[in-house]
């Protein structure tokens, strides 16, 4: 059960993740993000991952970890396009 409820936990968490993704593609601006919260997520789940490591526990919830790390990854590297953007002064194209 408690395995149950902690993969319950990281797919919630990682259902708003797409979302984010695709609005930062869409809005090409970095305005409202805060790279600080992504890295501290993207930092949260790497050491989830590590935890599961290190307690030799890799269950199925251990893909769903990966996978919130690489979306939030995705996100911080959209996070530096935009800004890089905003700095030129708008759309880029």
């Amino acid at each position: 059960m408690p395995q149950a409820l902690e993969a319950l936990m990281v797919i919630c968490f990682g259902l708003s993740w797409p979302m984010s993704v695709l609005r930062s593609w869409r809005a090409r601006t970095a305005k409202g993000k805060s790279l600080f919260f992504l890295c501290a997520i993207e930092l949260g789940y790497a050491a989830g991952i590590v935890s599961k490591l290190l307690a030799e526990k890799l269950t199925y919830v251990f893909v769903f970890y990966g996978l919130n790390l690489l979306l939030v990854a995705a996100d911080i590297a959209l996070y530096f396009r935009n800004a890089r953007i905003d700095r030129r002064g708008g759309d880029d194209g």
